[in-house]
Protein backbone atom coordinates (compact mmCIF):
# COMPACT_ATOMS: atom_id res chain seq x y z
CA UNK A 1 0.00 0.00 0.00
CA UNK A 2 1.54 3.52 -0.89
CA UNK A 3 1.63 5.92 1.99
CA UNK A 4 2.47 9.76 2.50
CA UNK A 5 4.43 10.66 5.07
CA UNK A 6 2.60 13.17 7.84
CA UNK A 7 4.20 15.15 10.95
CA UNK A 8 2.96 15.82 14.26
CA UNK A 9 4.09 16.47 18.32
CA UNK A 10 5.25 12.92 18.30
CA UNK A 11 6.91 12.85 15.15
CA UNK A 12 6.48 11.41 11.75
CA UNK A 13 4.02 8.43 10.68
CA UNK A 14 3.03 7.22 7.74
CA UNK A 15 -0.88 7.52 6.34
CA UNK A 16 -2.22 5.44 2.95
CA UNK A 17 -1.46 7.99 0.23
CA UNK A 18 -4.74 7.77 -0.90
CA UNK A 19 -6.63 8.42 2.50
CA UNK A 20 -8.45 11.81 3.40
CA UNK A 21 -7.76 11.84 6.69
CA UNK A 22 -4.22 12.05 8.12
CA UNK A 23 -1.62 11.99 10.92
CA UNK A 24 -3.67 12.48 14.33
CA UNK A 25 -6.63 10.28 12.61
CA UNK A 26 -4.15 7.30 11.68
CA UNK A 27 -2.65 7.63 15.36
CA UNK A 28 -6.24 7.09 16.72
CA UNK A 29 -6.88 4.33 14.38
CA UNK A 30 -3.96 2.69 15.79
CA UNK A 31 -4.76 3.29 19.47
CA UNK A 32 -8.61 2.46 19.88
CA UNK A 33 -9.77 -0.78 18.94
CA UNK A 34 -12.85 -1.02 20.86
CA UNK A 35 -16.39 -1.11 19.03
CA UNK A 36 -15.37 -1.64 16.09
CA UNK A 37 -17.72 1.09 15.18
CA UNK A 38 -16.58 3.80 13.70
CA UNK A 39 -18.10 7.63 13.21
CA UNK A 40 -19.06 6.58 9.89
CA UNK A 41 -22.01 4.31 11.09
CA UNK A 42 -23.62 7.96 12.64
CA UNK A 43 -24.30 9.98 9.46
CA UNK A 44 -25.71 12.60 11.94
CA UNK A 45 -22.75 12.88 13.53
CA UNK A 46 -20.90 13.35 10.41
CA UNK A 47 -22.76 16.21 9.05
CA UNK A 48 -22.95 17.74 12.43
CA UNK A 49 -19.52 17.77 12.49
CA UNK A 50 -18.95 19.11 9.25
CA UNK A 51 -21.97 22.09 9.85
CA UNK A 52 -20.07 22.85 12.72
CA UNK A 53 -16.91 23.20 11.02
CA UNK A 54 -18.51 25.63 7.95
CA UNK A 55 -20.06 27.78 10.49
CA UNK A 56 -16.85 28.40 12.24
CA UNK A 57 -15.05 29.12 8.51
CA UNK A 58 -17.81 31.60 7.74
CA UNK A 59 -17.39 33.27 10.81
CA UNK A 60 -14.21 33.47 10.88
CA UNK A 61 -14.04 34.73 7.23
CA UNK A 62 -16.63 37.19 8.62
CA UNK A 63 -14.26 38.73 11.13
CA UNK A 64 -11.14 38.81 9.06
CA UNK A 65 -9.15 36.26 10.53
CA UNK A 66 -9.58 33.78 7.31
CA UNK A 67 -8.98 34.26 3.96
CA UNK A 68 -11.81 34.46 1.86
CA UNK A 69 -9.97 31.61 -0.28
CA UNK A 70 -9.69 29.01 2.67
CA UNK A 71 -12.85 29.68 4.08
CA UNK A 72 -14.50 29.22 1.10
CA UNK A 73 -12.80 26.07 0.50
CA UNK A 74 -13.52 24.82 3.74
CA UNK A 75 -17.10 25.69 3.35
CA UNK A 76 -17.35 23.84 0.16
CA UNK A 77 -15.55 20.81 1.21
CA UNK A 78 -17.97 20.42 4.73
CA UNK A 79 -20.90 20.89 2.20
CA UNK A 80 -19.93 17.98 -0.54
CA UNK A 81 -19.98 15.69 2.82
CA UNK A 82 -22.57 16.77 4.37
CA UNK A 83 -24.31 15.81 0.97
CA UNK A 84 -22.77 12.28 1.71
CA UNK A 85 -19.22 12.38 -0.21
CA UNK A 86 -16.35 10.33 2.16
CA UNK A 87 -18.25 9.75 4.95
CA UNK A 88 -16.36 6.56 4.70
CA UNK A 89 -13.16 8.78 6.47
CA UNK A 90 -14.64 9.02 9.07
CA UNK A 91 -12.82 6.15 10.60
CA UNK A 92 -12.26 6.98 14.67
CA UNK A 93 -13.89 4.95 17.01
CA UNK A 94 -16.64 6.36 18.86
CA UNK A 95 -15.04 5.49 21.86
CA UNK A 96 -12.06 6.72 22.36
CA UNK A 97 -9.62 8.91 24.56
CA UNK A 98 -9.08 12.17 24.50
CA UNK A 99 -12.68 13.62 25.37
CA UNK A 100 -13.17 14.07 21.38
CA UNK A 101 -10.12 14.97 20.02
CA UNK A 102 -9.93 12.55 17.67
CA UNK A 103 -13.07 12.54 15.96
CA UNK A 104 -12.65 16.20 16.23
CA UNK A 105 -9.22 15.86 13.95
CA UNK A 106 -10.60 13.26 12.13
CA UNK A 107 -13.06 16.12 10.79
CA UNK A 108 -10.24 18.53 10.30
CA UNK A 109 -8.27 16.37 8.43
CA UNK A 110 -10.84 14.62 6.13
CA UNK A 111 -12.28 18.65 5.51
CA UNK A 112 -8.45 19.98 5.13
CA UNK A 113 -7.28 17.77 2.41
CA UNK A 114 -10.60 18.20 0.51
CA UNK A 115 -10.16 21.82 0.81
CA UNK A 116 -6.35 21.38 -0.72
CA UNK A 117 -7.48 19.68 -3.75
CA UNK A 118 -10.15 22.37 -4.46
CA UNK A 119 -7.30 24.61 -4.28
CA UNK A 120 -5.35 22.91 -6.35
CA UNK A 121 -3.19 21.34 -4.18
CA UNK A 122 -2.13 17.35 -2.80
CA UNK A 123 -3.15 15.55 0.13
CA UNK A 124 -0.99 16.24 3.26
CA UNK A 125 0.22 19.59 1.70
CA UNK A 126 -0.89 21.48 5.11
CA UNK A 127 0.94 24.66 4.65
CA UNK A 128 -1.10 25.76 2.08
CA UNK A 129 -4.38 25.07 4.21
CA UNK A 130 -3.84 23.42 7.75
CA UNK A 131 -6.06 21.27 9.83
CA UNK A 132 -5.63 22.94 12.88
CA UNK A 133 -4.72 26.58 11.79
CA UNK A 134 -7.44 26.63 9.37
CA UNK A 135 -10.14 24.44 9.62
CA UNK A 136 -10.00 24.26 13.55
CA UNK A 137 -9.67 28.08 14.05
CA UNK A 138 -11.37 29.86 16.90
CA UNK A 139 -12.15 26.14 17.91
CA UNK A 140 -11.18 23.60 20.41
CA UNK A 141 -12.49 19.94 20.48
CA UNK A 142 -14.16 20.86 23.65
CA UNK A 143 -16.49 23.34 22.50
CA UNK A 144 -16.76 22.18 18.21
CA UNK A 145 -17.49 18.27 19.47
CA UNK A 146 -20.65 18.70 22.01
CA UNK A 147 -22.04 21.31 19.61
CA UNK A 148 -21.98 19.05 17.12
CA UNK A 149 -23.30 16.16 19.53
CA UNK A 150 -25.90 17.96 20.52
CA UNK A 151 -27.05 18.66 16.15
CA UNK A 152 -26.37 14.90 15.72
CA UNK A 153 -29.00 13.51 18.49
CA UNK A 154 -31.26 15.82 17.10
CA UNK A 155 -30.67 14.99 13.53
CA UNK A 156 -30.72 11.52 14.08
CA UNK A 157 -33.98 11.85 15.84
CA UNK A 158 -36.14 13.12 13.49
CA UNK A 159 -36.03 9.39 11.61
CA UNK A 160 -36.89 7.72 15.31
CA UNK A 161 -40.13 10.15 15.82
CA UNK A 162 -41.44 9.31 11.90
CA UNK A 163 -41.05 5.38 12.79
CA UNK A 164 -43.06 5.51 16.28
CA UNK A 165 -45.57 8.07 14.56
CA UNK A 166 -45.74 4.96 11.93
CA UNK A 167 -46.04 2.53 14.84
CA UNK A 168 -48.62 4.69 16.43
CA UNK A 169 -50.95 4.75 13.17
CA UNK A 170 -50.78 1.15 12.50
CA UNK A 171 -51.65 0.40 16.28
CA UNK A 172 -54.27 2.65 15.93
CA UNK A 173 -55.88 1.19 12.73
CA UNK A 174 -55.80 -2.46 14.91
CA UNK A 175 -57.69 -0.70 17.54
CA UNK A 176 -60.09 0.60 14.84
CA UNK A 177 -60.44 -3.01 13.33
CA UNK A 178 -60.53 -4.48 16.69
CA UNK A 179 -62.73 -2.54 18.13
CA UNK A 180 -65.81 -4.75 18.19
CA UNK A 181 -64.30 -7.70 19.51
CA UNK A 182 -64.69 -7.99 23.94
CA UNK A 183 -62.62 -9.97 25.13
CA UNK A 184 -61.38 -9.42 29.37
CA UNK A 185 -59.03 -7.32 30.72
CA UNK A 186 -56.86 -9.05 32.98
CA UNK A 187 -54.51 -7.32 36.41
CA UNK A 188 -51.88 -9.12 37.60
CA UNK A 189 -52.38 -11.55 34.87
CA UNK A 190 -55.89 -12.73 36.67
CA UNK A 191 -59.30 -12.00 35.26
CA UNK A 192 -60.42 -8.50 36.17
CA UNK A 193 -63.40 -6.62 33.53
CA UNK A 194 -64.20 -6.91 30.08
CA UNK A 195 -63.09 -4.78 27.17
CA UNK A 196 -62.31 -4.39 23.94
CA UNK A 197 -59.45 -5.62 22.08
CA UNK A 198 -59.80 -2.36 19.98
CA UNK A 199 -59.22 -0.61 23.73
CA UNK A 200 -56.36 -2.51 24.16
CA UNK A 201 -54.55 -1.61 20.90
CA UNK A 202 -55.68 2.22 21.31
CA UNK A 203 -54.36 1.87 24.60
CA UNK A 204 -50.43 0.77 23.00
CA UNK A 205 -51.36 3.53 20.72
CA UNK A 206 -51.77 6.19 23.22
CA UNK A 207 -48.72 5.35 25.75
CA UNK A 208 -46.34 5.60 22.61
CA UNK A 209 -47.70 8.77 21.46
CA UNK A 210 -46.98 10.51 24.81
CA UNK A 211 -42.97 10.67 24.85
CA UNK A 212 -43.03 11.90 20.79
CA UNK A 213 -43.56 15.50 23.18
CA UNK A 214 -40.91 14.33 25.57
CA UNK A 215 -38.75 13.83 22.69
CA UNK A 216 -39.52 17.53 21.60
CA UNK A 217 -38.57 18.54 25.19
CA UNK A 218 -35.09 17.02 25.26
CA UNK A 219 -34.80 18.14 22.15
CA UNK A 220 -34.77 21.93 23.25
CA UNK A 221 -32.14 21.22 25.70
CA UNK A 222 -29.86 20.08 22.72
CA UNK A 223 -30.31 23.24 21.12
CA UNK A 224 -28.29 25.64 23.93
CA UNK A 225 -24.73 24.69 22.65
CA UNK A 226 -21.12 26.33 23.90
CA UNK A 227 -19.30 26.82 20.44
CA UNK A 228 -17.30 30.09 21.01
CA UNK A 229 -15.76 28.87 24.40
CA UNK A 230 -13.28 27.05 22.81
CA UNK A 231 -10.99 24.89 25.74
CA UNK A 232 -13.39 25.68 29.00
CA UNK A 233 -15.57 28.52 28.08
CA UNK A 234 -13.73 30.88 28.46
CA UNK A 235 -13.24 31.77 24.58
CA UNK A 236 -9.39 31.64 24.56
CA UNK A 237 -8.27 32.52 20.78
CA UNK A 238 -11.38 33.09 19.66
CA UNK A 239 -11.93 36.44 18.19
CA UNK A 240 -14.43 39.00 19.93
CA UNK A 241 -17.87 38.39 17.78
CA UNK A 242 -16.82 34.85 16.73
CA UNK A 243 -19.40 33.22 19.31
CA UNK A 244 -22.17 34.86 17.97
CA UNK A 245 -21.80 34.68 14.56
CA UNK A 246 -20.65 31.04 14.80
CA UNK A 247 -23.91 29.96 16.28
CA UNK A 248 -26.08 32.26 14.31
CA UNK A 249 -24.59 30.29 10.94
CA UNK A 250 -25.05 27.34 12.31
CA UNK A 251 -28.72 27.51 13.33
CA UNK A 252 -29.14 28.25 9.25
CA UNK A 253 -27.12 25.28 8.35
CA UNK A 254 -28.48 22.80 10.55
CA UNK A 255 -31.86 24.00 10.45
CA UNK A 256 -32.04 23.93 14.06
CA UNK A 257 -32.80 26.69 16.35
CA UNK A 258 -29.44 26.79 18.28
CA UNK A 259 -28.09 29.37 20.94
CA UNK A 260 -25.21 29.82 22.82
CA UNK A 261 -25.89 28.94 26.09
CA UNK A 262 -26.06 31.44 28.98
CA UNK A 263 -22.87 30.17 30.47
CA UNK A 264 -20.07 28.60 28.53
CA UNK A 265 -17.92 27.26 30.72
CA UNK A 266 -21.20 25.73 32.53
CA UNK A 267 -22.19 23.95 29.36
CA UNK A 268 -18.46 22.84 28.83
CA UNK A 269 -18.73 20.49 31.51
CA UNK A 270 -22.14 19.77 31.96
CA UNK A 271 -23.90 16.55 30.64
CA UNK A 272 -27.53 17.46 31.54
CA UNK A 273 -29.14 17.29 28.39
CA UNK A 274 -27.82 14.39 27.40
CA UNK A 275 -29.11 12.55 30.42
CA UNK A 276 -31.78 13.82 30.02
CA UNK A 277 -32.40 12.95 26.62
CA UNK A 278 -30.78 9.42 27.36
CA UNK A 279 -33.76 9.25 30.00
CA UNK A 280 -36.49 9.65 27.93
CA UNK A 281 -34.86 7.00 25.03
CA UNK A 282 -35.07 4.87 28.29
CA UNK A 283 -38.85 5.81 29.18
CA UNK A 284 -39.77 5.00 25.64
CA UNK A 285 -37.62 1.78 25.38
CA UNK A 286 -39.61 0.38 28.61
CA UNK A 287 -43.14 1.30 27.28
CA UNK A 288 -41.83 -0.30 23.88
CA UNK A 289 -40.96 -3.45 25.76
CA UNK A 290 -43.85 -3.42 28.12
CA UNK A 291 -45.85 -3.59 25.08
CA UNK A 292 -44.41 -6.37 23.48
CA UNK A 293 -44.18 -8.55 26.81
CA UNK A 294 -48.12 -8.34 25.95
CA UNK A 295 -48.26 -8.75 22.57
CA UNK A 296 -46.53 -11.90 23.95
CA UNK A 297 -49.02 -13.14 26.52
CA UNK A 298 -52.12 -12.08 24.38
CA UNK A 299 -50.19 -14.86 21.01
CA UNK A 300 -49.23 -17.42 23.63
CA UNK A 301 -49.95 -20.62 23.17
CA UNK A 302 -51.66 -20.54 20.50
CA UNK A 303 -53.77 -23.58 21.64
CA UNK A 304 -52.89 -23.64 25.56
CA UNK A 305 -51.99 -20.26 26.19
CA UNK A 306 -54.19 -16.99 26.11
CA UNK A 307 -53.73 -16.99 22.13
CA UNK A 308 -56.76 -14.36 21.84
CA UNK A 309 -54.23 -12.92 18.74
CA UNK A 310 -52.19 -14.31 16.07
CA UNK A 311 -49.19 -13.10 15.47
CA UNK A 312 -47.75 -13.15 11.66
CA UNK A 313 -45.39 -15.65 11.65
CA UNK A 314 -42.12 -14.79 10.88
CA UNK A 315 -39.85 -18.17 10.41
CA UNK A 316 -39.86 -21.98 12.26
CA UNK A 317 -39.54 -21.42 15.76
CA UNK A 318 -37.79 -24.84 16.41
CA UNK A 319 -34.58 -26.86 15.10
CA UNK A 320 -36.60 -29.67 16.99
CA UNK A 321 -40.22 -29.35 17.21
CA UNK A 322 -41.61 -29.31 13.82
CA UNK A 323 -44.86 -26.39 13.47
CA UNK A 324 -44.03 -24.57 16.52
CA UNK A 325 -43.53 -20.53 15.66
CA UNK A 326 -42.07 -18.16 18.00
CA UNK A 327 -42.84 -14.31 18.81
CA UNK A 328 -39.73 -13.07 17.42
CA UNK A 329 -40.10 -9.98 16.42
CA UNK A 330 -41.49 -8.86 19.68
CA UNK A 331 -38.48 -10.57 21.59
CA UNK A 332 -36.15 -8.75 19.27
CA UNK A 333 -37.49 -5.65 20.46
CA UNK A 334 -37.68 -6.53 23.75
CA UNK A 335 -33.67 -7.26 23.76
CA UNK A 336 -33.58 -3.90 21.96
CA UNK A 337 -34.91 -1.95 25.40
CA UNK A 338 -33.31 -4.02 27.47
CA UNK A 339 -29.87 -2.62 25.45
CA UNK A 340 -31.01 0.84 25.53
CA UNK A 341 -31.78 0.76 29.30
CA UNK A 342 -27.97 -0.40 29.66
CA UNK A 343 -26.96 2.64 27.42
CA UNK A 344 -28.86 4.61 30.34
CA UNK A 345 -26.91 3.68 32.47
CA UNK A 346 -23.44 3.66 30.76
CA UNK A 347 -24.67 7.83 29.83
CA UNK A 348 -25.56 8.34 33.68
CA UNK A 349 -22.14 6.60 34.87
CA UNK A 350 -19.82 8.99 32.01
CA UNK A 351 -21.97 11.55 32.96
CA UNK A 352 -21.33 12.24 36.97
CA UNK A 353 -17.61 11.39 35.92
CA UNK A 354 -17.04 14.51 34.74
CA UNK A 355 -13.83 16.58 36.34
CA UNK A 356 -13.86 20.21 36.56
CA UNK A 357 -14.04 22.25 33.58
CA UNK A 358 -14.64 19.17 30.97
CA UNK A 359 -16.07 15.67 30.92
CA UNK A 360 -13.43 13.08 29.24
CA UNK A 361 -16.03 10.42 28.74
CA UNK A 362 -18.14 11.96 26.52
CA UNK A 363 -17.27 9.95 23.69
CA UNK A 364 -19.64 7.19 25.65
CA UNK A 365 -22.17 9.28 26.30
CA UNK A 366 -21.95 9.69 22.07
CA UNK A 367 -22.23 5.88 21.33
CA UNK A 368 -24.93 5.22 23.64
CA UNK A 369 -26.97 8.10 22.58
CA UNK A 370 -26.51 7.18 18.98
CA UNK A 371 -26.47 3.90 18.84
CA UNK A 372 -30.27 3.90 21.06
CA UNK A 373 -31.45 6.23 19.03
CA UNK A 374 -30.64 3.66 15.80
CA UNK A 375 -31.77 0.55 17.49
CA UNK A 376 -35.06 2.14 18.45
CA UNK A 377 -35.86 3.18 15.00
CA UNK A 378 -35.20 0.34 13.67
CA UNK A 379 -37.03 -1.47 16.22
CA UNK A 380 -40.28 0.35 15.83
CA UNK A 381 -40.01 0.38 12.39
CA UNK A 382 -39.25 -3.50 12.45
CA UNK A 383 -42.19 -3.98 14.94
CA UNK A 384 -44.73 -2.53 12.83
CA UNK A 385 -44.16 -3.88 9.11
CA UNK A 386 -42.95 -7.39 10.72
CA UNK A 387 -45.85 -8.04 13.52
CA UNK A 388 -48.29 -5.21 14.01
CA UNK A 389 -49.55 -4.50 10.36
CA UNK A 390 -49.92 -8.43 9.70
CA UNK A 391 -51.95 -9.24 13.57
CA UNK A 392 -55.26 -11.01 13.51
CA UNK A 393 -57.48 -11.69 16.25
CA UNK A 394 -58.76 -14.82 17.42
CA UNK A 395 -62.46 -13.95 18.15
CA UNK A 396 -64.08 -17.01 19.40
CA UNK A 397 -61.05 -17.43 22.05
CA UNK A 398 -62.05 -13.38 23.35
CA UNK A 399 -65.30 -15.04 23.10
CA UNK A 400 -64.71 -18.32 25.30
CA UNK A 401 -62.59 -16.58 27.72
CA UNK A 402 -65.16 -13.67 28.25
CA UNK A 403 -68.10 -16.56 28.45
CA UNK A 404 -65.72 -19.07 31.19
CA UNK A 405 -64.61 -15.62 33.37
CA UNK A 406 -65.69 -14.76 36.76
CA UNK A 407 -64.62 -11.37 36.50
CA UNK A 408 -67.84 -10.50 34.95
CA UNK A 409 -69.38 -10.87 38.50
CA UNK A 410 -68.26 -7.19 38.80
CA UNK A 411 -70.69 -5.87 36.96
CA UNK A 412 -73.02 -7.27 39.52
CA UNK A 413 -71.69 -5.54 42.36
CA UNK A 414 -73.87 -2.33 42.36
CA UNK A 415 -76.92 -4.83 41.71
CA UNK A 416 -76.63 -7.92 43.83
CA UNK A 417 -74.18 -6.04 46.66
CA UNK A 418 -70.46 -7.10 47.16
CA UNK A 419 -71.06 -10.29 49.41
CA UNK A 420 -73.63 -12.06 47.00
CA UNK A 421 -71.01 -11.18 44.64
CA UNK A 422 -68.22 -12.84 46.00
CA UNK A 423 -70.24 -16.01 47.10
CA UNK A 424 -71.19 -15.99 43.37
CA UNK A 425 -67.05 -16.07 42.28
CA UNK A 426 -66.12 -18.59 44.86
CA UNK A 427 -69.11 -21.29 43.72
CA UNK A 428 -68.29 -20.83 40.30
CA UNK A 429 -64.42 -20.87 40.98
CA UNK A 430 -65.00 -24.16 43.13
CA UNK A 431 -68.00 -25.58 40.81
CA UNK A 432 -66.78 -24.99 37.34
CA UNK A 433 -70.27 -23.38 36.77
CA UNK A 434 -70.93 -19.96 34.49
CA UNK A 435 -71.50 -16.84 36.81
CA UNK A 436 -74.89 -16.78 34.62
CA UNK A 437 -75.91 -20.32 35.81
CA UNK A 438 -75.41 -19.62 39.61
CA UNK A 439 -77.06 -16.15 39.87
CA UNK A 440 -80.27 -17.72 38.02
CA UNK A 441 -79.48 -20.98 40.08
CA UNK A 442 -80.00 -18.52 43.60
CA UNK A 443 -82.89 -16.43 42.12
CA UNK A 444 -80.79 -13.16 42.71
CA UNK A 445 -81.73 -11.52 39.41
CA UNK A 446 -84.44 -12.01 36.89
CA UNK A 447 -83.17 -13.51 33.41
CA UNK A 448 -84.19 -10.95 31.66
CA UNK A 449 -82.13 -7.73 33.56
CA UNK A 450 -79.23 -10.63 34.05
CA UNK A 451 -78.64 -11.02 30.57
CA UNK A 452 -78.78 -7.06 30.26
CA UNK A 453 -76.23 -6.32 33.08
CA UNK A 454 -73.78 -9.40 31.51
CA UNK A 455 -74.14 -7.85 27.78
CA UNK A 456 -70.50 -7.07 26.74
CA UNK A 457 -71.51 -3.78 25.75
CA UNK A 458 -72.72 -3.00 28.93
CA UNK A 459 -69.47 -3.86 30.61
CA UNK A 460 -67.64 -1.70 29.22
CA UNK A 461 -68.40 1.66 30.14
CA UNK A 462 -69.71 3.39 33.41
CA UNK A 463 -73.05 2.28 34.82
CA UNK A 464 -75.24 4.96 34.16
CA UNK A 465 -76.98 6.38 37.68
CA UNK A 466 -80.16 5.78 39.22
CA UNK A 467 -82.99 8.12 38.30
Amino acid sequence: MKTRIEHDLLGDLAVPAEAWYGIQTQRALDNFAITGVPISHFPALVRALVQVKSAAAWANRELGVLSAEKADAIMAACAEIDGGHLHDQFVVDLIQGGAGTSTNMNANEVIANLALEKLGHGKGEYQYLHPNDDVNRSQSTNDAYPTAVCLAVQFAAEPLEQAIRSLIASLEEKGREFGHIVKMGRTQLQDAVPMTLGQEFEAFAVNLAEDIDRLHEAGRLLCEVNLGGTAIGTGINAPAGYQQLAVRRLAELSGKPVVSASNLMEASSDMGAFVMFSGILKRFAIKLGKMCNDLRLLSSGPRTGLGEILLPPMQPGSSIMPGKVNPVIPEAVNQTAYQVIAADLAVTLAAEAGQLQLNAMEPMIVYNLLNSIKMLTSACTMLETRCITGIRANEEQCARHLDNSIGIVTALVPHIGYSNSTRIAARALNSGSTVRELVLEEGLLPEAQLDAILSPLAMLAPVAAAS
